[in-house]
């Protein structure tokens, strides 16, 4: 077999064994050894086992993750994000789908302060989705709100995705955080745009919730969640302003949250653990995998199929829209069985050479990247967060429902799509020199 031969089938390996349920880190790393092995020798192979995580582990940026994801953990842990769609469902009350527009403002805040989608519709799903159907919502309406208004967390800095993405690409993590902002606030809009079309529309599918408050109830509730948009704040004016970069930002947040929480009061022993624990899973469960994708880069450059699979792209055009396409029908596809951060880390190597030879912006490029993953979280047959949010509720939604209800979030995710595809600005509007 040629190098070539070895790379696609490498890759044919790997999607098998994934789609089989074997972890996709241990995939990664299991495949690229043993091509590896087999266009050089294994002596080469076994040096990259000994020194590629101790490198890639002392990454400086890499830190961002774990410390976004335990500033997340903790806020959630002691119980900063509690109130947040009790708070909106006063303030929202008015709108048609009130309650369905007051979950996605919920989940965008919620999304800013943890960074993970999967976390985002876990937390909301317990809270919002029981008070709707409680209201005679829609149950896809309910539930669909929720599944997709997780997915702000993966664009709405501080975001888990654009961190790994900025250091595998080598791109600015303070651009990402800066392109990303716009978008992921205009995909709320046009959540929350349809939720009031539809329900206006058609009444049945908000129920009857008529939510009645006063000034004094709506500044009680604000009182339980201001800690919430203070810490939003304090991290993300850090980063645009230039003061600290996105790495610092991460215990600069965590450090306020833990203030915050002990001004409250809340910051117990049992909380405090919970978040460690927490954080301490998931950092190892996102290293495991960048730690596999770094094997699989390495397999697939000796094999060649980078450049061969760039060509191939290329060879029909070389025009923006052409290479925007063919990577979108990639990451739809594929989104449909593989989970984000994998999806994310598995791609990249074959992505970033065709990109980077088409000379399209690697911002610009990566928020597209991101959004489209956004959509694969809901796409079926898999939709991460669908499952998400069945596994909270339980019996009292099916998942026929769910992927009902967040059809409609689809198809505003696309519109969104193609607006930061059409208008760069969009992703790009803030000065790039600022980092």
């Amino acid at each position: 077999m040629t190098n070539l031969e070895i790379g696609v089938a490498g890759i044919a390996i790997a999607l098998t064994l994934i789609a089989l349920r074997v972890p996709i880190g241990v995939t990664l790393g299991l495949v690229s050894i043993v091509g590896i092995s087999q266009i050089t020798n294994f002596s080469i192979a076994w040096g990259m086992i000994s020194a590629t995580p101790f490198d890639f582990a002392g990454t400086w940026e890499l830190t961002a993750a774990p410390m976004f994801l335990f500033m997340g953990y903790l806020c959630t842990t002691t119980n900063m994000t509690q109130g947040l769609f009790q708070a909106m469902r006063l303030y929202m009350a008015r709108l048609p789908g009130g309650l369905a527009v007051s979950s996605v403002m919920a989940s965008a805040f919620f999304a800013a302060a943890s960074g993970s989608s999967v976390a985002t519709s876990a937390a909301m799903s317990r809270i919002a989705v029981p008070e709707m159907l409680k209201h005679n919502y829609d149950r896809g309406l309910a539930t669909g709100t929720v599944a997709a208004s997780g997915t702000l967390g993966s664009l709405i800095p501080p975001s888990v995705l654009l961190v790994l993405y900025g250091v595998y690409a080598q791109v600015s993590v303070g651009q990402l955080f800066m392109a990303g902002f716009l978008p992921g606030i205009v995909s709320a809009l046009l959540y929350i745009a349809m939720i009031m079309v539809r329900t206006h529309l058609k009444p049945s599918l908000a129920g009857h919730a008529n939510v009645q408050s006063s000034w004094q109830e709506k500044w009680d509730a604000f009182k339980e969640i201001w800690p919430l948009p203070l810490l939003i704040g304090a991290v993300l004016g850090g980063i645009f302003s230039g003061i600290f970069s996105p790495t610092e930002a991460g215990a600069v947040g965590t450090s306020i949250a833990a203030l915050i929480a002990l001004s409250r009061r809340t910051l117990t022993i049992d909380a405090l653990r919970q978040a460690l624990i927490q954080t301490a899973v998931s950092t190892a469960s996102i290293f495991i995998i960048l730690i596999g994708s770094l094997f699989f880069t390495r397999f697939l450059a000796l094999s060649g199929v980078p450049t061969a699979f760039a060509e191939m792209i290329l060879s029909v055009s070389t025009e923006s829209w052409w290479i925007i396409l063919a990577v979108a029908l990639i990451y739809l596809v594929l989104g449909m069985f593989i989970d984000s951060i994998g999806l994310l880390l598995l791609t990249l190597p074959l992505i970033l050479p065709l990109v980077e030879g088409a000379d399209l912006n690697l911002v610009w490029f990566g928020i597209i990247v991101v959004k489209l993953l956004e959509v694969g979280l809901v796409t079926p047959p898999i939709g991460l967060n669908v499952y998400v949010i069945k596994g909270a509720l339980g019996k009292s939604v099916t998942l026929q429902e769910v992927f009902r209800g967040v059809s409609w979030f689809i198809a505003m995710d696309i519109i969104a799509l193609l607006l930061i595809v059409m208008i760069p600005a969009l992703s790009l509007y803030l000065p790039q020199k600022m980092f």
